[in-house]
């Protein structure tokens, strides 16, 4: 794929548009990060509301309670973690609008970067939208696993935005390789579904009187494991295959960063597993699954063009 810049465009930019800073591509990366790292957040966040019974700590949406947007004393800390969580998704927002703005700005016009751009953007209103039917029926736990996917779907999305904003080539790569790293992205999107059917059937349901999803604790927790095994492997493979064929330094390093990730998830993985689910631990789990989506989703992006 060429990445030579095409030339600047020369019609004048009119009305609103004029208002907003012409961003370099240095300044679309950083709003990428920037959403990457809210994202993050909000899992992180997400998983404390559910993990600490706080997810009716504000008993409806969009409003808190039936009379204010806001927790009052009566909630205490569920109303507190909850409220938290709410008001970080509108950071969410902002830095999303920020970075579609930037891409709309920037020139010349990129099209692929404003599809990603304004698809990121879109995903923020659809989970708060999800995370609102979740709360008025009581915490589904298929809704609830609803509502958590949207956040590695953005960071996917807002990854994907800064590998497809740099100013360097694309590499050639060796079939092997380009195959390899799109089936670490299966394995990956599969072990995170599958982790989320896993937290609806075990004990944090986000509130203690919310039903769970009906499958067998251990089975699908076994199915969640055989699936992170096959991800090692493939990952393995991934990084040996980097080594022995002509592939860029900055994928060998991805697929070993990828590589250590899965090691140390799968490590706390198991120890959650055999000391009871403490919810820390649990919280740690959900904080490296979306940092594995998005290396995963770089890994992808570094995979280059065919080798010829």
């Amino acid at each position: 794929m060429s990445t030579e810049t095409p030339p600047r465009e020369t019609a004048p930019v009119n009305g609103f548009w004029r208002l907003v800073p012409e961003p370099s591509l240095d300044v679309v990366r950083r709003w990428g990060w920037a959403s990457v790292v809210a994202n993050i957040g909000i899992v992180v966040t997400g998983g404390l509301v559910r993990l600490t019974g706080s997810g009716l700590g504000c008993p409806t949406w969009p409003q808190c309670t039936d009379e204010s947007y806001i927790p009052h004393s009566a909630l205490g800390i569920h109303g507190a973690i909850e409220f938290g969580n709410r008001m970080l998704g509108f950071v969410v927002a902002v830095i999303a609008i920020g970075t579609w703005l930037a891409v709309m700005r920037y020139r010349p016009v990129r099209k692929d970067l404003r599809r990603l751009a304004t698809a990121a953007a879109l995903g923020v209103p659809l989970q708060a939208v999800i995370g609102g039917i979740s709360v008025l029926t009581g915490l589904n736990p298929w809704i609830v696993s609803a509502h958590f996917l949207v956040s590695p779907v953005i960071i996917t999305l807002t990854v994907s935005l800064m590998r497809r904003s740099r100013t360097s080539p694309y590499p050639h790569t060796p079939p092997v390789v380009r195959a390899l790293a799109t089936a670490c992205v299966v394995a990956v999107w599969l072990a995170v579904a599958l982790g989320t059917l896993v937290t609806g059937a075990g004990p944090h349901s986000g509130d203690p009187e919310t039903g769970r999803n009906g499958f067998d604790e251990t089975l699908i927790s076994q199915l969640h494991a055989d699936v992170v095994f096959a991800l090692l492997g493939i990952s393995v493979a991934l990084v040996i295959a980097t080594r022995v064929t002509a592939t860029s330094r900055t994928l060998r390093k991805l697929a070993a960063w990828l590589l250590a990730m899965e090691l140390l998830q799968g490590v706390v993985g198991f120890t959650q597993y055999f000391t009871g689910l403490p919810w820390v631990l649990v919280l740690i789990h959900m904080f490296f699954a979306a940092v594995l989506i998005a290396l995963v989703t770089a890994v992808y992006g570094e995979r280059g063009t065919p080798a010829t």
